[in-house]
């Protein structure tokens, strides 16, 4: 397909299908241009110095990047702004089809893209902004990394989803997209931003990027390494520095174009790859209730999420970054820090001299306020993994661990002095909120008994149904003999997913 007059038009009979019912793919032609870099109304400091680095030869431009709009025009970046970004356009095929609407869509892009979509999940119970609706769905991560890989970065805003009303609900930091604080329009000084740091590359380093499957990876680390308070090494290995969301008051142009530019082929960091070699697992129906749940979240090489659904106080995992290639050759070391949670109850212990391996555990935490924003609560553990093999460090691979904010557990300690459970109310509390997508609801609350050696014999559940005795292995005890029952999900459209619990003896006597 062919670029013309800064536009492109995507025709769905024209897209090629990838390997094995891959993704879409779109090859782009760019001819030559003489459009300036930046409008007439750049006059900020960092406008006036991309102008100059341009100008001289010393920056790539936006020649070759592509600029994709998925909200229909409702939070369009201006072509006037940056005139040599080609706009992406669907033909009517495709727009019927709904490719060019929403979250980014089924087609990757032979060239570097920036993209957003002002909309969001409004109406209805299983409301949402489009990271959350990303990250929760299956295969809606896997989908996010490869347009990491492919140098495609789009801008969502969070829309009710990290707020002082309800917290941050983002149910896991990744490296695959940028959130802005707000509503529609608010990711327009992020797009600006995106913008800027592409051209901003020198033109051996940009191709050098997106040849070695970087280009993402690096816009990331000069964004957030140029975040307004993130003024020393030490904030950018911290949890001020990588935020779900970033508010456009952090966002400072003149710091993002000089790291840019000063980046060459040789002093570029690799892309930490992450693989989980170790972790305790739960099981359904003692640990944790509701078939087909797991505490499994997503794992892909840049970010990986758990969900607190056992009931045990502590958990720990080993996680392996020995995957991670450096484009030059160099052996990286590896940073691995706490991000957000309680440093008291979040334990790293790298296993090796380099960092490759470490060992991470977690105690049982509550709600802590997010770095930065003391209003906004978050019930999330991050932990970033960094390399370091020359003069910048990476972009983090990310670790998040999402505990249930609507349960009320109570923990004691047993024989051993070990802290285990005692008590657990699925019930939200009043006004609560809890995402019914990753948290169906169960209306009841269970009270646990241990022997005198401190080994689990089972609970008593009290709900609407009266109180039912389980045993240690999720058995209900009743007048005949325990029985084993089922913990179902019911998923209405529109509707909070349930823990339904299921009798076979009794469906049957029916």
């Amino acid at each position: 397909m062919l670029a013309q007059a800064g536009t492109v038009l995507v025709r769905l009979s024209a897209l090629v299908r990838g390997r094995s019912g891959g993704r879409l793919s779109a090859r782009i032609a760019f001819p030559e241009s003489s459009a300036p870099v930046l409008g007439p109304k750049a006059r900020e400091a960092g406008h006036r110095l991309l102008w100059k680095l341009a100008f001289e030869g010393r920056a790539a431009g936006n020649h070759g990047d592509l600029y994709e709009n998925r909200d229909r025009g409702h939070s369009l970046l201006p072509p006037e702004a940056h005139p040599q970004l080609t706009h992406v356009a669907y033909d009517a095929e495709a727009r019927k089809a709904g490719i060019d609407y929403g979250l980014a869509g089924p087609v990757l892009f032979e060239a570097p893209l920036i993209g957003n979509s002002s909309t969001a999940v409004k109406y209805g119970a299983l409301w949402r902004s489009l990271p959350r609706l990303a990250l929760g769905q299956p295969g809606g991560a896997q989908h996010l990394y490869q347009n990491y890989l492919a140098g495609q970065i789009h801008v969502y805003p969070e829309h009710r989803d990290h707020d002082p009303e309800h917290g941050d609900l983002i149910p896991a930091n990744t490296p695959y997209f940028v959130i802005s604080q707000g509503s529609s329009g608010s990711d327009q000084p992020h797009l600006e931003a995106l913008a800027m740091i592409l051209a901003a590359f020198r033109p051996e380093t940009k191709a050098f990027l997106h040849q070695n499957q970087l280009l993402a990876p690096t816009v990331q680390m000069v964004l957030r390494r140029s975040l307004a308070a993130v003024r020393s090494r030490a904030a950018y290995l911290s949890g001020l520095a990588h935020p779900s969301v970033i508010p456009r008051d952090q966002i400072n142009l003149m710091r993002m174009v000089q790291l840019a530019n000063a980046l060459t082929p040789a002093t570029v960091p690799p892309m930490v790859r992450l693989a989980v070699l170790s972790e305790e697992d739960a099981t359904e129906g003692i640990d944790y209730f509701g078939e087909g749940l797991s505490e499994r979240l997503f794992d892909t090489p840049a970010a990986i999420a758990r969900i607190w659904r056992s009931h045990a106080y502590r958990r720990s995992m080993i996680v392996s970054a020995e995957a991670t290639r450096d484009p030059n050759g160099h052996a990286p070391t590896f940073i691995w820090r706490v991000l957000r949670g309680d440093p008291a109850r979040t334990r790293i212990e790298p296993l090796d001299n380099r960092g490759l391996h470490a060992r991470i555990t977690l105690d049982w935490q509550l709600p802590r306020p997010v770095p930065g924003h003391p209003d906004i609560r978050s019930n999330r553990v991050d932990i970033g993994v960094f390399a370091q093999s020359g003069a910048q460090d990476s972009a983090p691979a990310l670790i998040s661990i999402l505990l249930p904010r609507h349960e009320t557990r109570r923990y004691g300690p047993g024989p051993d002095g070990a802290l285990r459970i005692e008590s657990r109310d699925l019930r939200p509390p009043q006004g609560g909120y809890a995402d019914p997508v990753l948290f169906p609801q169960g209306d009841w609350r269970d009270l646990y008994h241990y022997d005198s050696a401190g080994a689990l014999q089972g609970w008593m559940r009290q709900g609407p149904e009266g109180d039912m005795r389980f045993d240690a292995t999720g058995r209900r005890i009743t007048a005949t003999g325990p029985v084993p029952v089922r913990h179902m999900i019911e998923r209405p459209a529109d509707a909070p997913h349930r823990i339904v619990l299921h009798d076979p003896s009794v469906a049957e006597a029916k």
